[in-house]
């Protein structure tokens, strides 16, 4: 099958560009740099948000896959631009040119009403998935792990060692900062699963006009991902929790210094969590089911190779 990949470039299109050529289909990657790295796909140059490249890019496509998401806004990079719109210009072209067959990459939390910039587009970006009239397919993932994430790799290694990790800044402190009580619950997935489920999605017409939840094999609260983070890089640094209170007071300021590693829309996700039941997943995607506990050392090992070359 031809396979047009929207966003392709990321650590999930990645992943997943890979899994699509190992079964077979040929790949074309649209991106805003028009280049990848993953040999046998093939990239093109175009941005989903403004519409530039996505009807030559459609000519012979079958199916297309939209991944595009940020998960922080910085200048004209915004929630609604780069999920709203994007979907919208990516659902004209594959109706123009009459590609029936579209999978979307959404988030599990997405809902009107949360409170967060983020679930908010991810929803609306839902309500035009299912309105296209189009062969759709929504997935909706909670943290998704693997090699070259952000979160494991980034954001827990930033809080326990301090430093930069992919832009951001953590200072390096004594201890390890925690909201809360940190009893958020999580049900983090791995990336592999996530490729493969999108990959089997369009070997099963079943699931065309359906909406999967993606989960891991287990359920963690934020503390204990803190924790496994904490034992795997070898620190003792205790754990220092902050009262919510204190954080609601002081984030809408902190939020707005630049390179400060916690928005306030991700503060807001973070406090709800981000789990669901695996049923329905495993009932349909025949799937590894990979847990974080294998991944990990292999995250945080490439991660430190990467940061230190």
């Amino acid at each position: 099958m031809n396979v047009l990949i929207v966003g392709g470039t990321g650590f999930v299109g990645t992943h997943l560009t890979r899994c699509l050529l190992q079964k077979g289909h040929r790949v074309q990657v649209l991106s805003r740099q028009g280049t990848g790295s993953v040999s046998g796909a093939r990239y093109i140059r175009g941005n989903a948000a403004t519409g530039e490249g996505l009807a030559p890019a459609m000519k012979d496509a079958e199916a297309v896959i939209y991944l595009v998401a940020i998960i922080r806004e910085r200048g004209d990079q915004t929630f609604q631009q780069a999920i709203v719109e994007g979907t919208r210009n990516t659902l004209e072209a594959a109706q123009a040119a009459g590609v029936r067959r579209y999978l979307h990459m959404s988030a599990l939390g997405a809902a009107r009403g949360t409170g967060s910039h983020y679930f908010e587009a991810k929803a609306e970006a839902e309500e035009r998935v299912r309105d296209s009239g189009l062969d759709w397919t929504i997935f909706r993932p909670s943290l998704i792990f693997g090699e070259g994430d952000d979160f494991f790799a980034g954001v827990l290694r930033g809080l326990v060692q301090g430093g930069s990790q992919n832009g951001l800044w953590y200072p390096p402190l004594p201890v390890i900062p925690l909201i809360g009580d940190g009893h958020f619950p999580f049900r983090p997935v791995w990336v592999g699963d996530v490729s493969e489920a999108f990959a089997q999605a369009l070997e099963k017409p079943q699931t065309i006009g359906q909406t999967y939840e993606l989960v891991g094999p287990q359920e963690y609260t934020f503390r204990e991902l803190v924790l496994r983070v904490r034992d795997a890089l070898g620190s003792r640094k205790p754990l220092l929790p902050i009262p919510i209170f204190l954080m609601d007071l002081a984030l809408p300021l902190l939020s707005r210094i630049p390179g400060f590693p916690l928005t306030l829309d991700q503060y807001r996700m973070l406090k709800v969590g981000n789990t669901a039941e695996p049923t329905t997943m495993r009932q349909v995607f025949d799937l590894e089911w990979r847990s974080l506990e294998m991944e990990l050392p292999i995250i945080l090992k490439k991660s430190a190779y990467l940061a230190a070359g």
